[in-house]
């Protein structure tokens, strides 16, 4: 069985790097639905559909661990499918999402202070102010949604992704934290880092994969079932040349392809 990696578009690659980095002897397969982003400014039932639909086709794919890197989908559809779906789908497959080790990362350090900057969806769906209060009750929280950024991202139009990084910043200032709670939103940590010196960055990718590793450590049911080929598959349901140029330009190796219907 392999790792499988979902997002809406190509930001979940930057997470897959950090997955293969940390474990490169694993078997990964990486779909990102590039037909239908941004997922952030789609309805609830839309994100839903679109979600179950990538993780069946990773199931297909011979996926036992699927990890939902799109905080916009994990937000919306993971319990849904943890819960109701794979019970009775797919029963051995496990669906994990971003947002919990995104938490556990933030309050790292007695954080009394945390800022959330994400889409619409994640933002509306308040799943992080719930899962930060769940462990810290009397934490200070300001969550903002920026549906300006990953448009700018999928488009590698980085001046202005970065323009729009220091008007969303000035929001922050006085924040102990900011979760990045996006998986396109690595990609511009370091605009961000620059403009909040003072304010620690809580980045995806630098940690996902040590949190996987971790993860799979203590369940070694799963882990055992995993193939260990050096085998990396990079699909997309839409492929052009924008986006074959930007997956190129954040993860130079890979070959990516299209999936066909």
């Amino acid at each position: 069985m392999k790792i499988g990696v979902f997002d809406s578009g190509l930001g979940g690659l930057v997470i897959t790097k950090s997955l293969i980095h940390v474990m490169p002897e694993y078997d990964y397969v990486y779909y990102g639905d590039t037909a239908n982003l941004p997922y952030g400014e789609k309805s609830s039932a839309q994100i839903l559909s679109y979600t179950l639909e990538a993780i069946k086709y990773l199931i297909t794919q011979k996926c036992g661990i699927i990890i939902i890197a799109c905080n916009t989908a994990t937000s919306i559809a993971l319990r849904y499918i943890q819960q109701k779906f794979i019970p009775a789908y797919a029963p051995d497959v496990k669906v994990l999402g971003v947002v919990i080790p995104t938490v556990e990362e933030a309050l790292l350090g007695n954080a009394s202070k945390v800022g959330v900057i994400a889409t619409n969806a994640t933002v509306a769906s308040k799943i992080y102010t719930a899962e930060l209060h769940k462990i810290k009750p009397k934490l200070e929280i300001k969550e903002i949604a920026a549906p300006d950024l990953v448009p700018a991202i999928e488009n590698n139009d980085f001046e202005t992704a970065s323009t729009a990084v220091k008007e969303y910043a000035s929001h922050f200032v006085d924040m102990d934290s900011l979760i990045l709670g996006c998986t396109h939103y690595p990609l511009l940590k370091t605009y961000f880092r620059q403009a909040l010196p003072k304010v620690r960055i809580i980045s995806q990718d630098e940690f996902m994969g040590n949190k996987l590793k971790d993860y799979l450590n203590r369940h070694i049911e799963i882990d055992i079932c995993l193939s260990r080929n050096h085998n990396y598959k990079f699909l997309v349901s839409s492929l052009n040349e924008h986006y074959r140029d930007v997956a190129e330009k954040m993860f130079p190796d890979i070959s990516i392809c299209q999936v066909e219907n």
